[in-house]
């Protein structure tokens, strides 16, 4: 490792110290790996994101590692030595490994990733990079997006290479480019979205002359195909500051491109309270809702909230009395974040629970601060079905009122509902609601075959249940039969 740079000698100290120990942490699986290829003629550094979270003390069990040997010839070494081998990513130079290893009276299981050295560049007219070996790390280094990513570790010397200045811009929490931003960005557009991305991950600042090429050059975006771009926007929508990547993508215009519904809201007004910036009261919900997670990450959760106000900008009209109004803007905008989860490549599950969850976020406040009716409440939970537990938090998250008393109104009003859902749950079982009577039974009693009819029937029963909770079986028969009798 070099000495400390003068300028922020402490901070650099701490970094240097902090790196030592992690790859010391992992020295016995990397230093194994790397004499495998120096005794097939070859060299091995550790590189890019390790090095960084080395330096950050937080090195976890993913490595990523650069050679000058070729992919056929990284399968040929590390075949022998790894768990497994997977070779998804070999088309752009990277042979995937897992390898477990006792390191320190712990077991870990080492996720690996070697990728030849190379460089990347977009066709202007294509959606892929092109990729071509290199043959030097310093060829390698300079590709990559950022200074400190571009930080390289060679083993099994443990020689620190970096050519950019990563060490210092990690220590001043900067972002900045190894080449020109519009350089790199020209080879990946990608990296716009990056930048934001490591904004939000590292809580770090972004170069301003970085910040002007996003600017300038947001519309590249649009190059890049949306399985990428999805994948990078889970990244950041999933980091630990979400609002600061967010708001970069606004202020650059990306967000113009990627996610459009999110920079319009800029422009509206809050139904309750006039002047209310609706996207800010959207960053807030998104935050609100981080902030009741119990497990870990929820994507669905935060896209909800991300999403949930975006029928807005559509359905805002100016009453009368001065009011700002958005009616129905929930079943709007649950149609709008279908069509922008779809055109991002999300998964069918993941875009219905989504969508469900934006069309339904309105729901609690339909029924008002009065007493919920049993009916009402197995309604409730019978429309969020497995999504409830992500309601109950999308609903308190939506709270953004700086009137405390309103507030604690509506807090307890939602403690109620939680109440009385519990209540109900243990006496019927409202995540399982079923008609009084099956098909079957209907079918039999009405002595009907299969067809439209019993559907209608089905459905007029599940609405009894609902309305008046569980019915005795010769009660449900004779309900069955007056409806029936009333279809003529």
């Amino acid at each position: 490792m070099p000495n400390a740079n003068e300028d922020t000698p402490s901070a650099l100290s701490q970094a240097q110290h902090r790196a030592v120990s992690e790859l010391l942490r992992v020295a016995p699986v990397a230093d194994d790996l790397a004499r495998r290829f120096q005794a097939a003629g070859f060299s091995l550094a550790l590189v890019g994101g390790s090095v960084r979270d080395a330096l950050l003390g937080r090195l976890g069990n993913d490595l990523d590692f650069t050679t000058d040997a070729r992919p056929e010839d990284v399968l040929t070494i590390v075949r022998p030595w790894a768990d497994a081998v997977w070779e998804v990513g070999i088309a752009f130079g990277t042979v995937g490994a897992q390898k477990s290893a006792r390191v320190a009276d712990t077991d870990w299981q080492f996720q690996i990733e070697i990728t030849t050295y190379r460089s990347e560049a977009y066709d202007r007219t294509s959606r892929k990079p092109e990729v071509s070996y290199g043959d030097s790390i310093e060829e390698d280094l300079v590709r990559r997006d950022f200074t400190v990513n571009a930080m390289a570790v060679a083993l099994p010397e443990k020689e620190f290479i970096d050519p950019h200045g990563g060490l210092q811009d990690l220590a001043t929490q900067v972002l900045r480019t190894p080449s020109t931003p519009e350089e790199s960005f020209s080879d990946d557009p990608l990296r716009m979205m990056r930048a934001a991305r490591f904004a939000a991950q590292l809580d770090f600042e972004v170069a301003p002359e970085v910040v002007t090429a996003m600017t300038e050059m947001s519309g590249r975006i649009e190059i890049v195909s949306a399985e990428r771009v999805r994948d990078e926007l889970n990244k950041l929508i999933l980091s630990e500051q979400p609002r600061k990547g967010l708001a970069l993508l606004v202020d650059t215009g990306l967000a113009d491109h990627v996610l459009p519904e999110l920079p319009a809201l800029r422009l509206e007004s809050d139904e309750h309270h006039r002047h209310k910036d609706v996207y800010e009261h959207t960053l807030i919900v998104l935050e609100q809702a981080i902030a009741l997670e119990q497990e870990g990450p929820d994507l669905t959760l935060r896209l909800a909230a991300l999403l949930h106000d975006i029928g807005k900008p559509r359905t805002r009209r100016f009453e009368k009395d001065g009011r700002v109004s958005f009616h129905h803007h929930e079943m709007v905008g649950a149609k709008m974040t279908k069509k922008r989860m779809t055109a991002l490549k999300y998964s069918n599950e993941l875009v219905k629970d989504v969508s469900r969850l934006v069309e339904l976020h309105l729901r609690f406040h339909g029924y008002g601060t009065g007493e919920w009716t049993d009916s009402a409440v197995r309604r409730y939970v019978r429309d969020a079905g497995p999504l409830l537990n992500r309601l109950h938090k999308l609903t308190r998250s939506d709270c953004t009122t700086r009137n405390k008393r309103k507030a604690v109104a509506l807090s307890r009003a939602y403690d109620g509902l939680e109440e009385r859902i519990g209540q109900l749950q243990e006496q019927e079982q409202l995540d399982a609601i079923r008609p009084d009577l099956d098909g079957n039974q209907i079918m039999e009693i009405l002595g009907v075959g299969p067809g439209p009819v019993i559907g209608k029937a089905y459905q007029h029963m599940l609405e009894l249940r609902l309305e008046n909770g569980p019915m005795a079986h010769d009660e449900a028969m004779a309900a069955l039969k007056e409806w029936w009798a009333g279809q003529g």
